[in-house]
């Protein structure tokens, strides 16, 4: 598995994991996120549980195993949260924020050690170190709870599933090609958004932030103005439409 850091500051670094060659054949491949302040660190959508010993071993290689305080899952996909029951078996007293509605749910993949924040309905936030760190509604894209995270003081909008592409391991890791990225991200969109509503909305509340790069869970980072591309194309894209004729 691979190490890419994002951003970094005095305060605080990002870092992304993902494009593993070995992982099994059928499994989707992930992009997992990681914030590290100076004493925590958060780690998002650690990943399923196959991809385990492989995140495991790379994260320990970026920072001490008890740093990691802090675990989010943006909604109760398997391809992200499924390994929650062996990360409660290596982390000490940490904490998963996480959408109400799915607490009954992720409970299901193991939580002994490990304590479930919830996150109510309209988000909240998190402090690192004095790291300001925001849990973004992202409703019904493609999860009726479902959360981005924000840091502003980086730019970086963690969006899940939203800007998710179809790619091959070995892709550039930022889009080098809007136009010829749509095609790898269209069908995804169309069928996985249920809502025009929902996505118009939450169009509309990111185009209020300052965005340097919008990182989703499954593909390539969006960066400057191709952040600006993408939400002009998901805005005119019909989504929730199935033509099943």
């Amino acid at each position: 598995m691979k190490t890419h850091k994002l951003y970094e500051s005095a305060t605080h670094t990002w870092f992304m994991f993902g494009r593993d060659p070995n992982k099994p054949d059928k499994i989707i491949d992930t992009n997992q996120y990681m914030v590290v302040t100076k004493e925590n660190a958060l780690l998002m959508d650690p990943g399923g549980i196959e991809l385990f010993s492989s995140m495991l071993n790379t994260i320990i290689k970026s920072v001490p195993i008890d740093k990691i305080t802090h675990l989010f899952a943006s909604h109760q996909d398997p391809d992200i949260i499924s390994s929650l029951g062996l990360w409660d078996q290596v982390l000490e007293g940490a904490t998963l924020h996480s959408p109400w509605l799915w607490e009954g749910f992720i409970r299901h993949f193991g939580m002994e050690k490990i304590t479930y924040s919830p996150i109510p309905d309209e988000g909240s936030s998190l402090s690192l170190n004095g790291v300001g760190i925001e849990f973004f509604p992202a409703h019904y894209l493609h999860s009726s709870g479902n959360f981005n995270v924000y840091d502003p003081k980086s730019g970086i909008l963690m969006s899940g599933d939203i800007g998710a592409a179809l790619d091959v391991d070995d892709a550039p890791l930022i889009v080098d090609d809007f136009e010829a990225h749509i095609p790898r991200m269209e069908t995804f969109h169309r069928r996985w958004m249920p809502s025009n509503e929902a996505k118009s909305d939450w169009i509309r509340r990111v185009r209020k932030l300052d965005v340097q790069m919008m990182c989703p869970q499954h593909g390539r980072i969006f960066k400057g103005e191709d952040v600006n591309r993408f939400l002009d194309w998901f805005e005119q894209l019909e989504v929730g439409v199935l033509n099943t004729k």
